[in-house]
């Protein structure tokens, strides 16, 4: 079948827009928002995954601790509602990221990794989340004949660094696991990475949160943070919380505390999820290990399969608007729903006549490192996790931890972590900060198509400053 003969306007045209994953009937009804006002042991700000665990784990570690949640929508309505459900082991944007950052800490950064991943399926089990967790792992695939040599030797890399369960994966070897005629090669993560229903862990959170006697206020943004002498308070549109200590897990929207906000640079990303393929569809493809995908350029894409037999299809464009805002009417961008529809056709035409179910999009903290950073403000009362960039299904989970732990005062293992101690560089204002996301645009697009790093991003690369999603 000639690739050209597909129409993914018409493969679209059914599609819902709205986020496959939210579009569930077990969706909790939501809870009230806070009228009046509060008093409690520790305030957590954000209802996603970030906010999520900082609650949960705040009570797992101390029962008798008062905790109340407030989140300004729904539970698990933005990020981690939307996102495409990979569950990565990684705290850092990958080894390779991690060790240009940190090469002196990357083995305890991997092991710290692993162990919070498996610690994530220690707790779907004890708190019985089922949000259809599949321990498949991942594929890098190369899809340019440069590429494939930069596979080859990141499995060397990684080898030598003493990093495991990475295999690299010919032409034949990665087609007999996922059959596209763009593969050329492939880099596979065995064990660290999870497929996943993103909202459902969400929502399994919010419930042992709730079942732990943590009070969540659904619809209750915080609009401002102030402190004095040992009372934090946070308002709200329809009263305030006192508190003791906050825990800031709001992401890609503004933070509270207003100096943070340059490190953060809201981008938008999109996906597309299929109707669910036939057993003879799903055949034609191969793709028996359910591993997730990924492509390895620089505007890549991501996909995996579902439980039900799905693909979501995402990625490829990084959309920032001018002046960084977080909208709701940034969320659908028609013009890369066709762009990724015409990719997926390019990279499966077997399944040609596959029609799609959802379009949707969302907000990605981006920083300039890739990776979270953390820190502390109001005296050490209000901790914050920032800049997970995209990969942070996972990695919130040990950002609580670190905020936990810097509330407490308690010099731990995680507190130790220069990556703990440092931050990013900030972005700079505009105009320059648009252009210099423009710039890098294109640079990255051209490295795409010859493989080479240009003047501009090689200087990106020494001042430790990128842009991803």
């Amino acid at each position: 079948m000639a690739v050209g003969a597909v129409n993914p306007v018409r493969a679209l045209s059914d599609a819902t827009p709205h986020p496959y994953w939210l579009d569930d009937p077990s969706r909790p009804e939501a809870l009230p928002a806070l009228v009046g006002d509060e008093h409690c042991d520790l305030l957590v700000v954000g209802g996603g995954y970030s906010g999520l665990w900082t609650a949960l784990l705040a009570k797992e570690r101390d029962p008798g601790r008062d905790v109340v949640l407030i989140e300004a929508e729904r539970t698990g309505w933005a990020a981690s509602g939307r996102n495409g459900g990979f569950c990565a082991a990684s705290l850092t944007h990958g080894w390779a990221n991690g060790h240009a950052r940190w090469p002196a800490e990357l083995r305890t950064l991997e092991e710290l990794g692993h162990r919070n991943l498996d610690d994530i399926e220690a707790t779907l089990a004890r708190h019985g989340i089922d949000c259809d967790f599949e321990r498949t792992g991942e594929i890098d695939v190369a899809t340019a004949p440069h590429q494939v040599q930069e596979l080859r030797e990141a499995a060397g890399r990684a080898a030598a660094l003493g990093v495991t369960g990475h295999t690299f994966l010919d032409r034949d070897a990665v087609r007999a696991e996922a059959d596209s005629p763009t593969f050329l090669a492939g880099l596979w993560n065995r064990t660290g990475v999870a497929m996943l229903h993103p909202a459902k862990l969400a929502w399994g959170l919010r419930r042992a949160c709730l079942g732990l006697g943590v009070r969540i206020y659904e619809h209750t943004p915080g609009t401002e943070l102030s402190s004095r002498r040992a009372s934090l308070a946070v308002r709200t549109p329809y009263g305030r919380v006192f508190a003791r200590h906050a825990a800031l897990g709001t992401n890609a929207f503004p933070s509270l505390v207003k100096r943070l906000r340059p490190y953060i640079a809201p981008v938008y990303d999109y996906a597309l999820m299929t109707e669910p393929l036939t057993e003879e569809q799903l055949a034609s493809v191969g793709w028996r290990r359910r591993q997730g995908l990924s492509d390895s350029a620089n505007h890549f894409h991501y996909f995996r399969l579902t439980a039900d037999n799905r693909v979501l299809w995402g990625g490829y464009d990084i959309v920032y608007r001018y002046g960084g805002g977080v909208r709701a009417e940034y969320d659908h961008h028609p013009a890369t729903y066709q762009r990724l529809a015409e990719h997926f056709f390019r990279c499966f035409p077997q399944l040609e006549g596959v029609r799609f179910s959802h379009a949707w999009g969302g907000a990605i903290d981006t920083c300039s490192r890739f990776s979270a950073f953390f820190g502390t403000a109001h005296g050490g009362r209000v901790a914050y996790a920032l800049g997970f960039t995209g990969l942070g299904v996972g990695a919130t989970r040990f950002g609580a931890d670190v905020m936990l732990d810097l509330l407490s005062g308690v010099r731990t293992e995680r507190t130790e972590l220069e990556m703990v101690r440092s931050r990013p560089l900030p972005f700079p204002p505009e105009p320059v900060r648009s252009v210099g996301i423009g710039i890098t645009q294109w640079a990255m697009t051209r490295a795409d198509r010859d493989g080479r790093r240009n003047l501009w991003l090689r200087a990106m690369d020494r001042l430790g400053l990128g842009f991803d999603s």
